[in-house]
């Protein structure tokens, strides 16, 4: 290899070394490359192993890559989801001593698609809606802590299945700005940044053939502005009451909390005359349910699945009548005779289908429908039988998004003792 590399990491891994920097990434041999869907990018972007996990390699410029590593580490911080930066390399040369671009190193999220994956043959209205939401999502968290991300797009955004519905990850943060707080035309500019890029991308779908028929894409696009102004309006405006429905203000936390979101500060006022109360959430942050699941059981989830998981250890509570005993002791015992016992049932070889989180709640999901359509409460570690046989075994691995070979069962599914224990969902 020619020339000295420059590496700028927190924490190198050696085996950095060993990639072929010394060629063109668009050169670089099939043994590193990994077969992973990637979305669009002005830059090229190729998929690589290294030390057992898979990295995304972005050629730009020096200054660009360098601004994006220290951008994304900054996000980290602030606890925004998205991509891990690893690393910044530069001073690349060929073998004749010719320059190569530098790259950008990030580590690639496990179980994440970019919206053209989500799809096999077409998008459906109702994916496409629940991509959007999700966005809308994210780039609400972005705007509350002053970020101003200037190229808001599906394609700038990995999505991970969240129980049912998306989370959104920001992958592109090279236009991003962060700020003490936006002001109101910062917002909206993002916001018709979004709108537009996204009814382009669902165009270009659409012309190749890759909408379902009355997907409507402007009016997609224009979903993300809707779904964005409720959900701001809910976390940051303020709102005045008579100072006899004090329980507003209650009421005004849960419904915060059930958004997913927690208030550091709520500032609360009164008139003069004292008849009259104003509140206003100050500071919110994301992931409540995912905070109390984590406290409660050590499981990292996404913000629906934690919900969903925690409405289930709450049903397992009420079934035992253990409402008077010590939460994180009932949250133990839920974990250790219902949730693990799930997921060490899945055969290693489907384990890359899904993450256990949304492998747990699908199920829930299985075995309501089997007990409706066959009326008659199903036994769970029956569930996990048709489970894995109907719907996990049929599904394209996303942990790698790379057809994994299938096997059978050898089995038996022998789990879960209390099978008179009726999961509620």
């Amino acid at each position: 290899m020619s020339g000295s590399l420059n590496i700028t990491s927190a924490t190198v891994d050696p085996a950095l070394l060993d990639l072929p920097w010394n060629l063109p990434l668009d050169t670089w041999p099939d043994s590193v490359i990994a077969a992973l869907p990637k979305g669009i990018s002005r830059h090229l972007v190729r998929f690589v192993h290294l030390s057992g996990y898979v990295i995304a390699i972005k050629e730009t410029s020096s200054e660009l890559a360098r601004r994006e590593y220290e951008m994304l580490r900054t996000l980290q911080k602030l606890d925004v989801p998205c991509v891990e930066p690893v690393a910044v390399i530069t001073n690349r040369t060929d073998d004749e001593g010719s320059k190569l671009d530098s790259v950008l190193v990030t580590r690639h999220l496990k179980f994440s698609l970019p919206y053209r994956a989500l799809y096999s043959q077409t998008l459906r209205p109702e994916t496409a809606t629940r991509t959007v939401d999700a966005l809308a999502v994210l780039l609400v968290r972005l705007h509350i802590i002053g970020f101003f991300w200037g190229d808001v797009s599906l394609s700038n955004t990995l999505f991970r299945r969240d129980a049912g519905s998306f989370a959104a990850y920001l992958v592109d943060a090279e236009t991003g700005q962060l700020y003490d707080g936006l002001s109101n035309g910062q917002r909206e500019n993002d916001l018709e940044i979004a709108r537009v890029n996204i009814a382009g991308e669902l165009l270009d779908l659409a012309a190749g053939g890759r909408l379902e028929e009355g997907l409507d894409p402007v009016a997609v696009s224009n979903g993300i502005v809707a779904a964005y102004r409720t959900l701001w309006s809910e976390l940051t405006g303020s709102e005045s009451f008579s100072s006899s429905e004090r329980w507003r203000i209650n009421e005004r936390v849960e419904r915060l909390n059930e958004l997913g979101f927690d208030i550091e500060e709520l500032a609360i006022r009164t008139d003069d005359t004292g008849s009259q109360v104003r509140i206003q959430p100050k500071v919110v942050d994301a992931g409540h349910h995912q905070r109390r699941l984590l406290r409660l059981t050590g499981l990292d989830a996404q913000e629906n699945q934690a919900r969903r998981l925690l409405n289930d250890l709450d049903s397992y509570t009420a079934t035992f009548n253990k409402q008077g005993d010590d939460e994180e002791m009932v949250a133990h015992e839920w974990l250790a005779t219902v949730f693990e016992p799930v997921i060490r049932a899945i055969p290693r070889d489907l384990k890359g289908r899904l993450e256990p989180a949304e492998v747990f709640h699908q199920l829930l999901d299985h075995r309501w429908y089997l007990s409706q359509n066959e009326n008659r409460d199903v036994p769970l570690a029956e569930a996990v039988s048709s489970y894995i046989d109907t719907v996990l075994r049929q599904r394209q691995d996303e942990a790698t998004v790379i057809a994994p070979a299938t096997g059978t069962i050898t089995v038996p599914v022998d789990i879960i003792a209390e099978d008179d224990w009726r999961s509620k969902v």
